[in-house]
């Protein structure tokens, strides 16, 4: 039944592989569990149903990939939308967290009907490469600046803006102890490097006092604090449409990427490079995000840890499926995740910030007109706390730069379209 469903032997795989390839994923991206419902929390969300809501979703969107698109490729909810959520469209913008969940369905939505109509391609190819990494670089220092402010290495200082915090302190100690953990169990290849930092900080703060867990395993707490909550009708106002554009833009790019990037490691490209089933794949991840939104959490995604599970020999979508079982179980680990500290999970946000910012290499640093933009893109969205800030700057740096040094050529419709709808909403909106 599972050979004849998931197509084990055309793919050259067994049951076995494909099991020992879910665990494998699931082992590099765990960390999600502990990280995510602490962001949530930030938000006013009841940190139990956010618990709840981050294994749910995971489940429902890695299930969807498995049994539709049939692909080894997991989801939950995305790193750095989720802070872009709480601490940007929550924390400075003012809206309630209902509200941004509304924003979150409806960027899921118009992300499913691009994936239907097959406009998908037409907005990814007219996004500048270079601009792209700009945005997945920006997003790893703005995950970097909120790391170092939740370990306590960075604080405020009302003369220097920011200023640093108290080294002798426990909280940047540990946390600066488990990324060093993190870092070394990467480079070494260690499977679940991100989850053992976190879970090695935790220990230690529970056995020094630092913080206390009413025990390990107990009932998933309730969902009802968050479920269905969302406020779609709050989210349609003139002033949410670059935060819907932030989640749309940024889902979009980086669930492309991932499922690019994993299938040709995998691969399971075809001749032409291409690869078969990417609508289903899209719509799976999609419909993962407007399920998040109902459930009470951020942007569901396509994880990049699903390498992890290739690398183990997972080729279909049973590797899916196992992932999406192993998130289920931990809904019975709610006491675990609830004792987590915010500097356990500092050194995770910051290690995943470094990973995003590698992009950068594939910047050609000797073109101004494209080094300015990037810079520009990368360093307004930590110093304003803002994706969408970065992102509409960005693009008008990027057009304007282009236009006023004779490259006008090099520009496409969607980026003045884009820039001109940016400066608007800058202008009117902001």
């Amino acid at each position: 039944m599972l050979d004849k469903l998931f197509q084990l032997k055309a793919h050259g795989t067994t049951v076995r592989t494909e099991i020992i390839a879910g665990v494998t994923t699931f082992l590099t991206m765990a960390y999600i569990i502990f990280v995510n419902p602490v962001m949530m929390a930030d938000a006013g969300i009841d940190p139990g149903a956010a618990f709840v809501a981050t294994c749910i979703a995971a489940a429902i969107g890695s299930l969807i990939m498995g049994l539709w698109a049939n692909y080894p490729i997991a989801l939950a909810p995305g790193m750095g939308l989720n802070a872009f959520f709480s601490y940007t469209v929550v924390g400075s913008m003012g809206y309630s967290w209902q509200v941004a969940l509304g924003a979150v369905f409806i960027s899921g939505f118009i992300f499913f009907l691009l994936s239907i109509f097959k406009i998908r391609e037409w907005v990814i190819n007219s996004i500048p490469l270079p601009l792209r990494s700009a945005i997945a670089a920006g997003i790893g220092l703005f995950l970097a600046l909120i790391a170092l402010k939740s370990a306590g290495i960075v604080v405020d200082n009302p003369a220097t803006l920011v200023g640093a915090g108290d080294m002798t302190q426990p909280g940047p100690l540990l946390a600066s102890l488990g990324f060093a953990v993190i870092v070394a169990l990467a480079y070494r290849r260690v499977t679940g490097a991100v989850m053992i930092g976190i879970l090695l900080v935790t220990l230690i703060s529970l056995a020094l006092g630092l913080t206390s867990a009413t025990g390990f395993v107990s009932a998933p707490p309730s969902l009802t604090p968050t479920l269905l909550q969302l406020d779609i009708a709050g989210a349609m106002e003139v002033g949410l449409i670059s935060v819907i554009f932030a989640f749309l833009f940024v889902d979009l790019f980086d669930t492309s990427g991932t499922l690019i990037g994993v299938a040709q490691k995998a691969g399971l490209v075809d001749k032409e490079g291409k690869l078969p089933r990417l609508g289903r794949a899209l719509m799976a991840d999609s419909t993962a995000t407007m399920a998040g939104s109902m459930l009470g959490t951020s942007t569901t995604t396509s994880y990049v840890e699903s390498t992890a599970g290739t690398a183990a020999g997972g080729r279909t979508g049973l590797t899916a499926c196992v992932v999406a079982a192993l998130f289920l179980l931990s809904l019975f680990l709610s006491p675990l995740a609830g004792a987590v500290p915010a500097f356990a999970t500092a050194p995770a946000l910051f290690f995943v910030a470094v990973l995003m910012t590698s992009g950068l290499v594939q910047v050609d640093w000797e073109d101004l007109t494209e080094a300015a933009p990037v810079v520009v893109t990368a360093l307004v969205m930590p110093l304003t706390f803002s994706i969408a800030n970065g992102i509409a700057l960005g693009f008008i740096s990027w057009t304007a730069i282009k236009l006023l040094s004779g490259r006008w050529r090099e520009l496409n419709p969607s980026l003045y379209i884009l820039s001109a709808l940016f400066i608007v909403k800058l202008g009117f909106f902001s």
